[in-house]
């Protein structure tokens, strides 16, 4: 259920304008190239799901792993693939988009098809395991500052907030219908069956990503590097950061979120332990729990455009991100029985609600605040923060829960959750002007030298 509560939280911001302002664009129409990117996305996100949970299990029931070495594999890899992925921000900044997209796309499905390739010579091992993990983990914070960055040059700004719902929803679907359908697959074919199913999505994602193509006449632009930068210097991987921190918007949110996160996922492992062993709650309700409450990911999704356009973005995103802070600290009422399992569903459908309404406005903000030559940068580098705070929490957690244990632990953190709106934007600081921007051209780019080549039309995180 980790990760079910990882994408409650899972808001990646920028700062909207005042009002209705931009993100509120066209409707249901955003055009056949991001038809195909949105097709990737669910494809590779419905694969993930499917193999939820198959790198322990295949540890545990092929390897015979013991905790310790489960636990290294979900946190350890995480944590060093953060590390890993932190000049693939500079990097992929200045290439272009589409091809970093579908190169990721395939590392991700080749190094998850080396486990079945060793399971079937009867040559895997953990240290293997270890690798693809850090592999993955990295290649997905690639995949996610690219992917940003080619969505700001697909759409225009007025589109991005549909664009974003539609991630959200398509998201919160795959939560759903995902784990089920692969707990059948690995009942039936074991956990080995599904994460050949994952890489096989990234495959299809790829592919998707490569029908994009230039079939309007348009070509993504080649992103310009001064001479004089073009070698990657140490002081390149910070820019991310530098830019976050010196934005009136970004500075604050980027702040919201990563407390937010790190506290909602840091609690994590408490309830797992108040539920499943004082509480005696059995494996199915635990599950049962919050997969019901995914429900209003979808609904949370789906309101978020209305609401903006009704109450404007700022106002919306504000109260969004003060409203889903109340609901963490319910838990430390949470007792046995029926009642018990209702409280725990009734709190994590308020906050997966909240969530919902929150994470596109988050992203569509996080972009129309990021000129076009640093949005790889800023997403790495916000990607990287929010896993290693989550990371830093939950270690700090689980010496909290055995000194106190865990209700009070769960208390403690509610307590902080509630004081992270203090953290978010006070007011719409004005949009930024992007360098170099002249009438019909994208900043930060230049043609590309190569005959025929054209730019995309000029656009506007998740």
């Amino acid at each position: 259920m980790r990760e079910r509560r990882a994408r409650a939280g899972a808001g990646a911001g920028r700062g909207p304008g005042p009002g209705p302002g931009p993100g509120l664009g066209r409707g249901p129409g955003l055009g056949r190239r991001f038809g195909w990117l949105w097709a990737a996305y669910g494809t590779s996100a419905l694969g993930t799901w499917l193999a939820f949970g198959a790198l322990p299990l295949i540890a545990i029931q092929v390897l015979d792993a013991g905790p310790a070495r489960v636990a290294a594999l979900s946190s350890v890899g995480a944590a060093v693939g953060a590390v890993v992925a932190v000049p693939l921000g500079p990097w992929v900044e200045f290439r272009r988009k589409r091809p970093v997209l579908i190169g990721l796309d395939l590392a991700r499905c080749a190094a998850l098809l080396t486990i079945p390739v060793a399971y079937a010579l009867g040559v895997l091992t953990f240290v293997q395991l270890l690798l693809v993990s850090v592999v993955v983990a990295a290649a997905d914070i690639g995949f996610r500052a690219a992917s940003g960055a080619y969505l700001k040059t697909l759409l225009p700004a007025g589109d991005l907030l549909v664009a974003n719902a539609r991630f959200e929803s398509t998201a919160w679907t795959t939560t759903i219908v995902g784990p089920p359908l692969g707990g059948v697959a690995i009942g039936l074919l074991g956990p080995v069956a599904t994460v050949v199913a994952d890489a096989v999505s990234y495959l299809l994602s790829a592919l998707g990503i490569r029908a994009i193509g230039n079939g309007d006449g348009s070509g993504e632009a080649r992103p310009v590097r001064r001479a004089e930068d073009a070698r990657m210097r140490a002081g390149d991987l910070l820019d991310g950061w530098r830019y976050i921190l010196a934005d009136p918007t970004l500075r604050p949110l980027f702040l919201h979120t990563a407390v937010f996160n790190g506290l909602v996922m840091a609690t994590e492992p408490l309830l797992a332990v108040l539920m499943l062993g004082r509480l005696g709650f059995t494996p199915w309700q635990y599950g049962f729990a919050f997969a019901v409450p995914a429900i209003g990911g979808l609904v949370g999704a789906r309101l978020a455009r209305p609401l903006a356009a009704r109450f404007g973005q700022h106002r919306v995103l504000a109260g969004s991100g003060a409203l889903r802070a109340l609901w963490p600290l319910g838990l430390v009422f949470l007792g046995p029985g029926t009642g018990g399992l209702l409280l725990v569903m009734g709190v994590e459908l308020g906050l997966i609600f909240c969530c919902a309404v929150f994470n596109p406005l988050s992203a569509t903000c996080r972009l129309e605040r990021t000129p076009a030559d640093r949005v790889a940068r800023t997403l790495t580098a916000w990607s990287v923060t929010t896993k290693a705070t989550i990371a830093l929490l939950t270690a700090v957690w689980g010496v909290l829960g055995t000194l106190l244990g865990p209700r009070t632990a769960l208390g403690v953190a509610g307590l902080l959750v509630l004081a992270t709106p203090l953290l978010l934007p006070r007011r719409a600081a004005a949009l930024p002007v992007e360098p170099g921007t002249e009438p019909g051209a994208e900043p930060g780019t230049e043609p590309s030298a190569e005959p025929g080549a054209a730019h995309d039309p000029a656009p506007g995180r998740t």
